[in-house]
């Protein structure tokens, strides 16, 4: 009987839990931590609604050039923003000199950003087409950035759900 209780209460306290996905694991950016934080505007793991508008707060602790990437619940891949320049400090994406926003669309589901982030200006530019599952997602993130020095280079993710 004692058991039971125990159990039932270990259920009744793992049932509360939250699981967060953290999808770094696998990455090849630095241990130099040039990226502080990079989150959607409501939040990791928020919630939009197809058509809400979104965007990303990026901090970085040193000036230099990042490329956004998005990873779509069907696995296909976007750029949102190429080698664009950030002084250190929080940069908000869109900017308002990029001339677009960021609006929440269809296929509904875990959708992924990635920020690549080095601190001198990339002499390739990432190019993204079609599908992608998440060892290619790796692979293509850390060829692009294997180039530059670990010391000048970060890799950060973060996510959001369409519904």
């Amino acid at each position: 009987m004692r058991t039971a209780l125990l159990f039932g209460a270990l259920a009744l306290g793992l049932s509360s839990c939250t699981v967060s996905v953290r999808s770094n694991l696998g990455l090849a950016g630095g241990s130099s931590n040039l990226i502080a934080d990079l989150r959607p505007d409501r939040g990791e793991g928020a919630t939009y609604f197809v058509g809400d508008p979104v965007r990303f707060r990026l901090t970085t602790r040193t000036a230099g050039y990042v490329t956004l990437v998005a990873l779509q619940p069907n696995g296909y891949a976007s750029t949102l923003v190429r080698n664009a320049y950030v002084p250190a400090g929080t940069t908000v994406f869109p900017r308002p000199q990029d001339g677009v926003t960021y609006n929440v669309a269809a296929p509904r589901g875990l959708q992924r950003v990635r920020a690549i982030f080095t601190r001198v200006r990339p002499a390739t530019d990432l190019v993204l087409s079609g599908t992608y599952d998440n060892g290619r997602w790796n692979t293509v993130t850390t060829t692009y950035i294997e180039p530059y020095p670990v010391a000048d280079r970060d890799v950060q993710e973060t996510y959001l759900y369409i519904r």
